[in-house]
């Protein structure tokens, strides 16, 4: 295979790998995000975990149950789009490699190009929709305790 590019060609590639590099740099930020929440958590399971510990009714103990099974479904959801994540990350850098190579095979780069570019934006989407899952059990946990105190306070009144 013959490497040597003349700079046009050489111009032409770096313009055309521009556009994943800027995905690129969405997905990285999407990591952060992702992994931000998957830290936020794990440390909220280990606050829970000491309560059902400590935990003495019966209503205690299966509200810190639910809470956990949440909590290990959103850890899940959270790891699974990072690895979605992840996965782009490395398709959208394939799609680089073949557009700067492309010009040398043809037709075949091309295509490849293309391919793990589309490949790449699936598993975006697919991380995207891990992570709207994840909030959405985050909300429903939310309404539910809140609804839970609500009722033990009318209870009490």
């Amino acid at each position: 295979m013959n490497l040597g590019m003349d700079t046009s060609t050489v111009a032409q590639n770096v313009q055309l790998a521009l556009a994943p590099v800027f995905f690129l740099t969405a997905v990285a930020g999407m990591i952060a995000v992702v992994a931000g929440r998957l830290a936020r958590i794990v440390d909220r399971a280990r606050v829970v975990e000491l309560a059902l510990e400590n935990a003495s009714k019966t209503t205690e103990i299966e509200k810190n149950l639910r809470e956990l099974r949440y909590l290990h479904l959103r850890g899940r959801l959270s790891n699974a789009s990072i690895g979605l994540l992840t996965l782009c990350g490395f398709l959208i850098g394939l799609t680089i490699i073949f557009l700067f190579l492309g010009q040398e095979w043809g037709l075949h780069g091309q295509r490849m190009a293309i391919f793990s570019f589309l490949a790449g934006v699936v598993s975006f989407i697919a991380a995207l929709i891990g992570f709207l899952w994840e909030t959405v059990l985050a909300m429903q946990l939310f309404n539910s305790n809140a609804l839970e105190v609500e009722r033990h306070i009318q209870c009490e009144g």
